[in-house]
Order: structure tokens, then C-alpha cells, then sequence
């Protein structure tokens, strides 16, 4: 349950402000909702979902941007001239095949509405307020490159949230994973597979020894080490002994160091079945890496008083994780919390096509809804808790020039 916070008299008085900015603007958002959940689109091709935001922001008075920071995809959306900066996140990609069963089209409208919300008090909160859509969280990762080009350079902290199956827990109980994704290349030398097989080095070998090879691995690595990998190319015919293979392969762990330690040794089972059969090998990134998740101790409890508020029960017990998701990135570098939001009723996981119908039912719409006010209520907290102002404040004065750049390497 959440720890009491001490706030001003008359804040109450501006949340109910935005509460009722967020209901008087409910068919509005969603039908946001419901429109990203009917047409989905995938990492980096996500135009129309992002026009959407893009024209609603800017008849809401923000001054918006279209392909922000060099991505065709992302948008920004900036409000008011305090001098703490809020960044909220909009994200809006669909995965191949199953639509929106990450709920996305939750995520964008819950960003939406926070930020219209937040309007109408920014000024008397001395609060700036930008929305960012943020496109390729499910694949590519367009938080770093936000990251990269000093989309958060100016933030004072970030928010947002992500629906999810079940019942409501606290903003920590998410955790996710650091990931790396990468590909294996193996070259051999092709020859008849019948009539000259002496003559060939079968890079497929390679591939398929190396599976193996991880296979034994998991045994023997921590069991928050995940590892996933599959063979992508492994020959084009049955006489002709393959001379390239790729496969393409996943690490994750929660924490950095035994990912970072993980990975050196997946990496040793690729060179060892290269040594076995004679076969050169390389690696390449195919995504940018993912950090895990560092929810702000200090926002905290803000999300959890405001969930409570808006008659959400939150429910101990595990935490929820298992997925990686880039906002872990900025949550390295920058105050940042990642809550999570019920579809009620919803017994459908994430990545289920199921979760994407129930996305947009009468429990889905109150979780975008929900998760509007939540986030907006937490970020006016954060603007008027004098302690929490001054922290947040602290951190990013001692924050270097630059910092919000760095890329995470595995």
C-alpha cells in the first residue's frame, strides 16, 4: 500500500482540476484509444498513430513537433515555461501479428491525457510539460535514440504507464530486464555435400553446435538469466553444405553486471563451435541494448497515494516483469517511474492476442483513463511537494551536461 505524503492544503483543489480535464475530454480520448487499437503499426512505422497525437496536441495549444529528433515517428508536444520539466511518454507500436497486445494504444492515450490535463495548472505549479511519442519500444528501441539525439536533456524527471492483466499493484512492483539483442554470422566453405563433402566447413554445424552449446550453458547461469536464440539462415539445399549461418539471439537478466557476465558467456559457446568445426564467426547488435527498470524511489509513493485516489486498490504480492522495455534506459539517467495499470477483469497477458481486444473494452478505457490521471496527478505532487521539488531539482543541477546521452553497452 502507499506511504502517506504530506502536500500543500491547496493542491487538492488543482487535482480535482485535472481530474475533471481528463473526464470532460473522455470520448475525445477514447477515441485516440480505440482508433491506434483498429489500425496498428509496427516499430518505426507508426505515421498515422502518431499524426493522431500530433493533431490533438497541437488543438490543445502545445507546440508540437513531427518527426522529433530525427525520427520520422516521434513527436514532441511542449507546454508552459516552469522550471521543472515534466516528460511524459506516448508510445504507440503494435507487434507483427497480434496488434496491439501490449496495450499500447492504453500507453499513448494515458500520455495524451495526462499531459492535456496538466495544462490548465501548469502555470500555477511552476511546471513545464513535455509530451514525447516515443515510437520501436516493442522493437529498436526509440527511447535511445531519443536518449542519443538530448530528448531528455532538459527533464526534471519522466512518467508513464503501461497497462497490464490482473490486479493493481504499487510503482515498483514492475521490474524489468536488461536485454541485448544480437546476430551470429558463422562462414565455412561450400562444397557438394556428396561428392566432395571433405572439401567443406559446414558453417550450419556451427550454428546448430552452438545451440547445443547454450543448452548446456542454462544449467549453470543464474536463474534470472534468460537466453533465446533460433537459426535464421542455414543453408538454401540439402547437396550444398552451407558456407554461412546466422542466428539470431536474445540475453536478458535484471541486473546489469550478471547480464554483462551472461553474455560473455553465450559468447563463448558461438567462438567454441567455431573452433569445433573450422568456421569463422562475428556478432553485431541488431537493437540497442535495454537496461532494466530503476523505478525513483522518491516518485514513488506519489503514484502509488494517486492511484489509491482514483479508487484503484493496490493489491502485494509478486513483482511483475519478466519483458524489457526502453524506458529502463532513461530510468538510468533520469528520476523515472514506469507504473503499471489494470485492464480489470482481463485474464489475457501481455503479448496475447487476447490483451489486445480487452485493450479496448470497458476495463481498457478505464485504465487509459485511470492512467492519465495518475500520471498527471503525480507530476502536479512532484511540482508542489516542496521536498520532492527540491530533489528532483538537486539531482538534475548535479546531473553533467550530456549525461542523458549515454548508450548502454552489454
Amino acid at each position: 500500500m502507499s506511504t502517506a505524503v504530506s502536500v500543500p492544503t491547496d493542491i487538492d483543489a488543482l487535482k480535482r482540476e485535472i481530474e475533471q480535464a481528463v473526464e470532460s475530454r473522455r470520448e475525445q480520448l477514447l477515441a485516440l484509444s480505440h482508433a491506434i487499437n483498429a489500425d496498428p503499426e509496427l516499430s518505426w512505422e507508426e505515421h498515422r498513430a502518431a499524426a493522431r497525437v500530433a493533431e490533438i496536441m497541437a488543438a490543445e495549444g502545445f507546440a508540437v513537433t513531427t518527426g522529433a529528433y530525427g525520427l520520422d515517428t516521434a513527436i514532441e508536444a511542449v507546454y508552459g515555461d516552469g522550471d521543472l520539466t515534466v516528460v511524459i511518454c506516448a508510445e504507440y507500436d503494435a507487434l507483427p501479428g497480434v496488434g496491439h497486445a501490449c496495450g499500447h494504444n492504453i500507453i499513448a492515450t494515458a500520455g495524451v491525457g495526462a499531459a492535456i490535463a496538466l495544462k490548465p495548472v501548469a502555470d500555477r505549479a511552476g511546471l513545464r510539460i513535455k509530451l514525447l511519442g516515443t515510437p520501436a519500444e516493442e522493437h529498436g528501441g526509440g527511447k535511445v535514440d531519443l536518449l542519443q539525439a538530448g530528448a531528455w536533456e532538459d527533464a526534471d524527471f519522466s512518467l508513464m504507464v503501461h497497462g497490464a492483466a490482473g490486479v493493481d499493484k504499487g510503482a515498483t512492483a514492475f521490474a524489468s530486464t536488461a536485454v541485448d539483442r544480437f546476430a551470429v554470422t558463422f562462414t565455412g566453405v561450400t562444397a557438394h555435400a556428396a561428392g566432395a563433402p571433405e572439401q567443406g566447413i559446414n558453417a550450419a554445424s556451427a550454428a546448430a553446435l552452438s545451440l547445443n552449446a547454450i543448452g548446456f550453458l542454462r544449467q549453470h547461469l543464474p536463474k534470472s538469466v534468460n537466453l533465446n536464440a533460433f537459426i535464421s539462415l542455414g543453408g538454401e539445399a540439402t547437396n550444398i553444405i552451407p558456407d554461412e549461418a546466422v542466428l539470431q539471439v536474445e540475453v536478458r537478466a535484471y541486473e546489469i553486471d550478471t547480464w554483462r557476465a551472461a553474455k560473455k558467456r553465450v559468447l563463448a559457446c558461438f567462438e567454441g563451435s567455431a573452433i569445433a568445426t573450422g568456421a569463422g564467426w562475428s556478432w553485431a547488435p541488431t537493437e540497442h541494448p535495454y537496461a532494466p527498470m530503476e523505478h525513483d524511489a522518491t516518485l514513488a509513493p506519489l503514484w502509488d497515494a494517486n492511484m489509491e485516489r482514483v479508487g484503484r486498490v493496490l493489491e502485494p504480492g509478486d513483482t511483475l516483469g519478466g519483458g524489457s522495455t526502453d524506458m529502463g534506459n532513461v530510468s538510468q539517467v533520469v528520476p523515472t517511474l514506469h507504473g503499471m495499470i489494470a485492464v480489470l477483469g482481463s485474464e489475457a497477458v501481455p503479448h496475447n492476442p487476447g490483451f489486445a481486444a480487452d485493450a479496448v473494452t470497458p476495463a481498457g478505457d478505464d485504465a487509459a483513463l485511470d492512467g492519465a490521471a495518475v500520471i498527471a496527478l503525480t507530476a502536479l505532487d512532484a511540482a508542489l511537494v516542496p521536498s520532492v521539488r527540491a530533489e528532483l531539482k538537486r539531482r538534475k543541477a548535479e546531473r553533467p551536461a550530456g549525461a542523458t546521452r549515454v548508450t548502454l553497452e552489454a
